[in-house]
């Protein structure tokens, strides 16, 4: 991508941006949980675009060659002193939060924190980085408020 540009250019002082406007409906104060939920992650500075299926399917399709939605996308920064991108998918979040019996809420924070980790070097490859990523989302999610998301109810 060129350093110039962006696929979602955030308006000054609002990380968030809403790009499909069902956000607002399935999570009430979508944004002001994204912002929280990046905050608590350490990572205020990235751009979050709460997007749709179609938009994030185009985006997996152009950048990791999987012509299908998926939960989120994070995008490093494309050249030093810019900020990383986080993309979520409102239906397929929706749906994974339904049939995890949780709110839309809930999954929308821990997925920025996800993300939030993955801009700062954190991966899931492997089984022990897994698990450490996974304790670290549980312990920024637990600052929150939200239940961890690995544990069974």
């Amino acid at each position: 991508m060129d350093p110039d540009s962006s696929r979602f250019p955030a308006q000054a002082g609002n990380p968030v941006i809403v790009a499909e406007a069902g956000w607002r409906r399935a999570a009430s104060r979508a944004e002001a949980i994204a912002m929280r939920a990046a905050q608590a992650a350490g990572d205020e500075g990235a751009t979050i675009v709460l997007a749709s299926d179609a938009e994030v399917k185009r985006l997996n399709a152009d950048h990791r060659g999987k012509n299908k939605p998926t939960n989120v996308l994070t995008f490093e920064p494309a050249a030093p002193g810019l900020q990383g991108e986080i993309v979520l998918a409102l239906g397929t979040v929706r749906r994974e939060a339904a049939a995890a019996g949780k709110s839309v809420a809930a999954h929308l924070a821990h997925l920025v924190v996800h993300g939030c980790l993955h801009l700062q070097g954190h991966d899931h490859e492997h089984p022990g980085d897994a698990r450490r990523m996974e304790m670290a989302e549980a312990r920024i999610l637990s600052r929150l408020g939200v239940a961890n998301p690995w544990k069974r109810a």
